[in-house]
């Protein structure tokens, strides 16, 4: 970690622990509100506040894409310090909640495709998109049959493209016509990503024991 990396997180760190920026005009606003005003006057103190908002949720994200609780704590802070970089690139297509999970997402997809060597990478089995372009698509009531602690397996070997859109679509509640708006492309491309993720989780389900 670099020491400007430091440094800006040990002030976010110490303005929310010090309850800067809590006041109620604060707890108040709407996140768009919230990211307006930041972004205006690019002010730290009102980062932390939405520092505070969003840790725990991104912090739980982040978790079920590494191995350790720290690893999980470094890739939270990377993800706050680029949010501070591109919150102006917020342009409100979406709710700020959706938008920032599928930017922690996309963050730790990358994290993990440049690790060669982690667990998720090493035991996913490659799948021929022909042969998936063939296979009956899984209903989400098949998916919500799945039993908990089996696809909790599943999902730390899919490849981490596909988790992060299935995580989006089921856990985070988006809509395909908000998943198109975030990832730029149609809804039918969405729904076939969506398909093929569903079908691969499923795959490696089935093999689990």
């Amino acid at each position: 970690m670099t020491f400007l990396k430091k440094l800006f997180l040990i002030i976010i760190k110490n303005q929310s622990e010090r309850g800067l920026g809590k006041g109620e005009r604060y707890n108040d606003l709407t996140d768009e509100e919230l990211v307006d005003m930041i972004v205006k006057n690019n002010n730290t103190m009102l980062f932390g506040s939405l520092y505070d908002r969003y840790s725990a949720k991104v912090y739980n994200k982040c978790y079920s894409f590494s191995r350790t609780e720290a690893e999980a704590e470094d890739l939270t802070q990377d993800v706050f310090l680029l949010l501070f970089v591109k919150l102006n690139t917020f342009k409100g297509k979406s709710k700020f909640s959706t938008w920032l999970f599928s930017l922690t997402y996309n963050f730790c997809t990358n994290y993990v495709n440049r690790d060669k060597q982690k667990k998720i990478r090493d035991k996913s089995n490659p799948v021929d998109d022909d042969k998936h372009n063939l296979v009956q698509d899984v209903s989400d009531e098949s998916l919500f049959k799945l039993k908990t602690d089996k696809l909790e397996k599943a999902l730390k070997l899919i490849d981490p493209e596909d988790k992060s859109i299935l995580l989006l679509k089921y856990q985070d509640g988006v809509s395909v016509k908000e998943l198109s708006q975030l990832m730029e492309i149609g809804e039918s491309a969405i729904k076939m990503r969506l398909k093929r993720s569903r079908s691969r989780l499923v795959e490696i389900y089935n093999e689990l024991k």
